[in-house]
């Protein structure tokens, strides 16, 4: 009886590159980061996949998230480890999307994009949310909200991250 054939994970799922954006890569963005990476592990493709946020601005490179999202996240069963970068210009030759929170991120991505192909991979986070009633069509800032702001950014993570998902091999 033969082995059964190893296929190396390069040519078992098509490859992508994502970056999550937020204001300053405290709350919704690295929270969309630790959602994803369970979201592969979960169904198994986490090799065909680079996951990374970053945050607009620079006022908080090096922090974890923020306390209470961290908090929030851990009881859905997310560790959010992620240390706050800033967008370099340098991401746009590294991932394949590049997905605001926001409309404000994603004119932030377009003044910061080098080149007009860099330009065409953002995308808002919109694209992907519907599945949950909502009156948002954005992910909105928990920064200043109490707990419940915490609750919906990540309801409304979790829907969308579950269509980027299932829409990954149209990607």
């Amino acid at each position: 009886m033969m082995p059964p054939r190893i296929i190396p994970p390069h040519l078992r799922c098509k490859p992508v590159s994502v970056l999550f954006v937020c204001l300053g890569n405290i709350c919704r963005s690295p929270a969309a980061d630790g959602i994803m990476h369970s979201l592969v592990e979960e169904h198994a493709v986490a090799d065909c996949w680079t996951i990374d946020s970053a945050g607009i601005g620079g006022w908080h490179v090096g922090d974890l998230p923020d306390k209470r999202m961290r908090v929030h996240a851990r009881r859905r069963g997310y560790e959010l480890t992620h240390r706050a970068r800033q967008v370099r210009e340098a991401d746009f030759d590294r991932f394949d999307l590049i997905i605001g929170m926001d409309a404000q991120n994603i004119d932030d991505l377009r003044h910061i994009a080098p080149t007009p192909e860099a330009m065409a991979k953002i995308y808002p986070i919109s694209r992907w949310m519907g599945r949950v009633a909502s009156p948002y069509d954005y992910v909105p800032d928990p920064y200043y909200d109490g707990a419940e702001g915490f609750e919906n950014v990540l309801t409304l993570l979790e829907d969308a991250l579950s269509a980027l998902l299932s829409d990954w091999s149209t990607l």
